[in-house]
């Protein structure tokens, strides 16, 4: 069984987040870790920079993949992008998957944002994540029925 962490910009996209990630749940042969709901983020957030941080860090405890799911402002939230660093850090597999489509309670979509990967780079090298880490579309690539192979190849590529 994997356990997998999801990023993302709660604010934003957490109707669209609770679509995808209740359709993970429902795969016998999943677990998963690093999802909570709005009200208890804006508590964890409340307690300071210090808290979230440990919070995250708790979460990508024990994890192999982090999957980051992309709405229209994740790529420059800094709780994403340190999510991202922290997993390629502790060598977690990553894919990242475009949300924009998935519909919200009012039935609407949103803009594609921008791929989150560009914004985190090698210390070394300068060059972005992007290159590495694979992108779907959660609508046009069918994540319902492909999330589970993407975050087994994510893991394989790792090594986990």
């Amino acid at each position: 069984m994997r356990r997998v962490f999801f990023s993302f910009h709660h604010q934003g996209d957490i109707q669209r987040v609770a679509q995808i990630r209740n359709s993970w749940v429902t795969k016998p042969d999943q677990a998963d870790a690093g999802f909570v709901d709005a009200a208890s983020w804006e508590a964890i957030k409340r307690q300071g920079d210090a808290a979230v941080k440990r919070w995250i860090d708790t979460q990508l405890n024990g994890t192999s993949v982090t999957v980051v799911l992309i709405g229209s402002e994740t790529a420059n939230r800094p709780w994403v992008l340190y999510e991202i660093s922290e997993s390629h850090n502790k060598g977690n597999g990553l894919l990242g998957i475009y949300i924009h489509n998935c519909k919200d309670l009012a039935g609407r979509t949103c803009y594609q944002g921008q791929n989150p990967f560009e914004n985190v780079h090698y210390t070394q090298s300068g060059r972005s994540l992007a290159s590495d880490y694979p992108v779907y579309d959660w609508v046009w690539n069918d994540g319902y029925n492909n999330m589970g192979h993407w975050i087994e190849t994510a893991a394989r590529q790792a090594g986990r």
